[in-house]
């Protein structure tokens, strides 16, 4: 079995559209997804998986339709449970990894409340 060394520091030179994660590594049935978060991002939901967010550069806030708004600092993460509609935010940029299931939709249902 071949071990691989992944640098999120060196591929998030790559990243160069908001947006756009990039699959890092896997681990069981769950991946590793890097992704520059820059704006506001649609409203959306996943129905059947949690997703964990982890801010390693920036600043990002979740904003969630039926609850309070996190505000993520460098070194911060949150887990956004099933079924719970949100959208994240980062006016100044930041670089986000993010722990989802493989089978996740990185892009989420679109027409959650057919906001956003």
């Amino acid at each position: 079995m071949k071990i691989t060394k992944v640098s999120p520091k060196e591929i998030s030179k790559r990243l160069n559209k908001p947006w756009t994660p990039l699959k890092l590594l896997n681990v069981n049935d769950h991946v590793v997804r890097m992704a520059l978060f820059k704006g506001e991002y649609h409203w959306h939901v996943h129905r059947g998986e949690d997703e964990l967010f982890y801010v390693l550069k920036g600043e990002v806030k979740i904003r969630v339709k039926e609850g309070v708004d996190v505000v993520l600092g460098e070194g911060e993460m949150v887990v956004v449970p099933r079924g719970v509609e949100h959208a994240p935010v980062s006016e100044e940029g930041a670089l986000v990894l993010m722990f989802e299931p493989e089978a996740l939709k990185s892009r989420g249902d679109e027409n959650a409340s057919g906001g956003g």
